[in-house]
């Protein structure tokens, strides 16, 4: 199976590189995509730049699963609503779809136009437990200050088919009861409409990519869809 892999916000497409060979090891080839605004640097990317980008990897791959880490959880989605047919199935990891007409990831300041990584007070907790300080430095040395366009960006969803498309929600920081609890709640109205939803735990924190690459993995290789 094509696993298209979608980092979150600072992060570039080099943080998957462990899980890329382990997912090699389980028969499946992953595709980590560069996403301009992170990846080559640019201070004046968008969203719509960066959902070209993923769709551009999307399409030359075949009936992919697309994997959206944290805030990219919204962008996976956004491939959904423009791939329906196309794509085996979504799989979110750490992250929920923002709803139509919302902002994508309008959660951290904005300084000269762009949002640098805040460091790592905003993350104590269980999203950061798991990480030591040569993980930690790992991370910040990698992140990348993201440009306003892409997390003040509005987001548009225009095809109701992609309620259809299997989702996964691969639970990493929080655990799968939490998560049904916030769809059953109706605080994620986008997954509670989905036909095929299913959980997947992560003993992690947020960034397993990191942390817990091999069990990452494996639950992405549980979450390609069988029969689409």
């Amino acid at each position: 199976m094509d696993i298209v892999l979608i980092a979150g916000l600072w992060l570039p497409a080099s943080v998957w590189d462990a899980v890329v060979t382990e997912l090699d090891a389980l028969g499946h080839r992953g595709l980590p995509v560069p996403l301009p605004g992170v990846d080559d640097g640019s201070r004046t990317a968008t969203l719509d730049d960066q959902l070209d980008a993923v769709l551009a990897v999307v399409d030359a791959a075949h009936r992919p699963l697309v994997v959206g880490h944290s805030a990219a959880a919204g962008l996976a989605w956004l491939v959904a609503d423009r791939r329906p047919a196309d794509v085996a199935g979504v799989a979110l990891l750490g992250g929920f779809p923002a709803e139509d007409g919302t902002t994508y990831a309008d959660v951290f300041p904005v300084e000269d136009g762009v949002v640098p990584f805040p460091g790592w007070d905003p993350f104590e907790g269980p999203d950061a437990a798991d990480l030591d300080a040569a993980a930690r430095q790992h991370l910040a040395g990698l992140a990348h200050p993201v440009p306003e366009g892409v997390t003040r960006a509005t987001v548009h969803l225009t095809d109701e088919r992609r309620h259809t498309v299997p989702v996964t929600l691969v639970c990493p920081e929080f655990t799968p009861e939490q998560a049904r609890a916030l769809v059953s709640g109706g605080d994620l109205p986008e997954l509670a409409r989905a036909e095929h939803l299913s959980y997947v735990d992560v003993d992690s924190g947020h960034w397993p990519m990191t942390s817990a690459p091999s069990a990452l993995a494996r639950a992405l290789d549980d979450a390609v869809p069988t029969g689409r």
